[in-house]
């Protein structure tokens, strides 16, 4: 068959992404001691709490979603810089105002994360929330070695859409080269991300040989 590629110029194309998802990332200043003294934070609560919580987690150990309350000097630094995270991310609708900034004080959960080598969190979401964010405390060597596993996973809200159709297919679009199948996000130390809390989610199986750390966060207005 004679190709047809010709007949379109493509730099004709109009391309309107709807309905786009938005992941936000940003990286603590001087995470390294933050990250120094949230260890030892955690690691004393789960000394304290062996059995820890039970949510998405397939093994690991969680803390209440008390972490916002510990009254530590890192915790609300991490609480504070969370905050500012939303409140960056977050505009306010009114009729006779337009778009404005958030002047609401966030309600807001959050817990802590222990994962070792054969541990995951299942698929999930965080309903009641608007966003959800992630801080990892020590990603637990996925920087370097990409093997150890542990990526948080996003499935895609609009169902499997091409690929129930055809597995190879792939919408040449910028930003839709993986429509309808799953993203994944590596962990890095330091680093902060926030995304829908509607936005259904999970983490690998993480195999490396010392604890990946993370605090979860849910945001409500």
């Amino acid at each position: 068959m004679p190709s047809t590629s010709h007949l379109v110029n493509p730099d004709l194309i109009k391309i309107r992404r709807l309905f786009t998802t938005p992941l936000a990332s940003i990286q603590y200043p001087d995470a390294a001691k933050l990250n120094s003294q949230l260890k030892t934070i955690i690691t004393t609560r789960m000394a304290q709490d062996r059995s820890g919580a039970q949510r998405s987690n397939d093994g690991g150990w969680q803390s209440a979603n008390d972490f916002h309350e510990w009254g530590e000097e890192a915790s609300d630094a991490l609480v504070k810089f969370a905050k500012a995270f939303a409140v960056q991310m977050t505009a306010v609708h009114s009729e006779q105002f337009g778009l404005t900034e958030p002047s609401f004080e966030w309600k807001l959960n959050a817990w802590a994360n222990v994962n070792t080598a054969g541990h995951s969190n299942a698929l999930h979401g965080h309903p009641g929330a608007f966003w959800s964010g992630v801080y990892w405390v020590d990603a637990g060597g996925r920087e370097d070695d990409p093997t150890v596993g542990g990526d948080l996973e996003f499935a895609d809200p609009r169902g499997m859409v091409a690929s129930t159709y055809n597995p190879a297919l792939r919408m040449r679009v910028e930003d839709c080269i993986t429509a309808g199948f799953s993203s994944t996000c590596a962990a890095s130390s330091g680093t902060f991300i926030m995304f829908p809390s509607w936005l259904m989610h999970s983490v690998r199986r993480f195999e490396g040989t010392r604890p990946r750390i993370s605090i979860a966060f849910n945001f409500g207005a």
